[in-house]
């Protein structure tokens, strides 16, 4: 707390948010590169709780996927925080590098890696960031990727606190934050880490919903519409209706053409309807898509593992065969069941959702 502003050197205006600019700057005693975000202060108000909030939960979140913060420089009418800089965020680089948007599978996986790093961290220090999405990914030309922004981060503990459902970009909030649960834990974070991986694979969002009940209809287009059959409970939920229309789940291919089996079942277990069911970072981290990182096949090669998907996906569009690796995964990566209407006579007439009829 101790630096003076007159250190760093302003540089570009990177961007804007509600109560903060980031600037590009410029440390003049060692000509590091650093992320300054500046929050002017209200007389009257003081601080906002979002910079205090990120502030004290970012100074012990030390981690390698998790954005530095090096200092805090306060003066009368302005806060600076003082980050690590880095080039782009997640969501700019598929913009640059992307295929349309879309990332290399090799590319995926590593981020996808460090993502899931970065939010085991977090969890493991009682930390629900609340506000993953592209946005809010940093990375470099190194191929590293960092968690930032903290400023909806929340501190947890058992039991689970009744938290806000305001929480979360609209695109990569979870069913149950969408239907008003405000009991939540670390599950909100990996539904919205399951919308970044999907949107790493296709290069745009995979719920592109325009408000709370269109962000609902679109995830149950793709997931199954939710019943008290399938989701015990779900009635209870403050937003939830009895006379939501009806689908059911859909093979995640339809949307993902290019996504491998195993990523796949990573997928599917991350955006599981039921947030109970969702894996957790720690387990997410030992899913065999990982092995290479991890360096353990589960008595089955790389190269095996490569020829198995190989014929699953040659068989792709016929029966969907599950390759027999994934048959013998934990049961925590095998598929839920997942949400299915009570009568098949609910169901409407065009079942299978097309690529083109999704995204309108």
């Amino acid at each position: 707390m101790t630096t003076q502003s007159s250190q760093f050197q302003q540089l570009e205006k990177l961007g804007e948010g509600t109560y903060a600019t980031v600037y590009k700057g410029r440390n003049r005693a060692t000509g590091t590169l650093v992320a300054l975000k500046e929050i002017n202060l209200d007389s009257e108000e003081g601080t906002p709780s979002t910079a205090i909030r990120e502030i004290s939960l970012m100074k012990d979140l030390k981690h390698q996927n998790i954005i530095n913060l090096y200092d805090v420089i306060h003066t009368e009418n302005k806060l600076t925080l003082v980050f690590e800089y880095l080039d782009r965020d997640l969501k700019r680089y598929m913009d640059i590098q992307g295929n349309h948007g879309a990332l290399e599978p090799s590319v995926i996986k590593s981020f996808m890696y460090q993502l899931l790093k970065g939010i085991q961290f977090c969890h493991q220090n009682r930390v629900l960031h609340r506000d993953l999405k592209p946005q809010n990914l940093l990375t470099n030309s190194k191929g590293e990727l960092k968690i930032g922004d903290f400023g909806l981060a929340r501190a947890f503990g058992i039991p689970v606190n009744t938290f806000s459902s305001e929480v979360v970009t609209l695109w990569y909030r979870a069913p149950d934050v969408l239907m008003g649960s405000r009991n939540y834990s670390t599950s909100i974070d990996m539904w919205s880490a399951g919308c970044i991986l999907a949107e790493m694979f296709i290069g745009r969002p995979l719920f592109p919903g325009a408000s709370n009940e269109d962000q609902l209809i679109k995830i149950f287009r793709l997931i199954g519409t939710p019943t008290e059959r399938t989701w015990p409970g779900v009635s209870q939920l403050p937003n939830y209706r009895a006379n939501f229309e009806m689908f059911v789940p859909q093979d995640l291919r339809t949307i993902i053409t290019s996504i491998e089996p195993l990523a796949l079942n990573l997928l599917n277990s991350l955006l599981q309807m039921i947030p109970e069911n969702r894996i957790s970072a720690a387990q997410a981290l030992q899913h065999p898509w990982f092995n290479e990182y991890n360096g353990q096949f589960n008595n089955v090669s790389f190269d095996q593992q490569q020829h198995q998907q190989s014929q699953v996906q040659q068989q792709a569009g016929q029966s969907h065969p599950q390759p027999q690796h994934l048959q013998d995964l934990p049961s925590y990566y095998q598929p839920q069941q997942q949400s299915q209407p009570q009568s098949q006579s609910q169901l409407p007439k065009q079942q299978h959702q097309t690529q083109q009829q999704y995204y309108q």
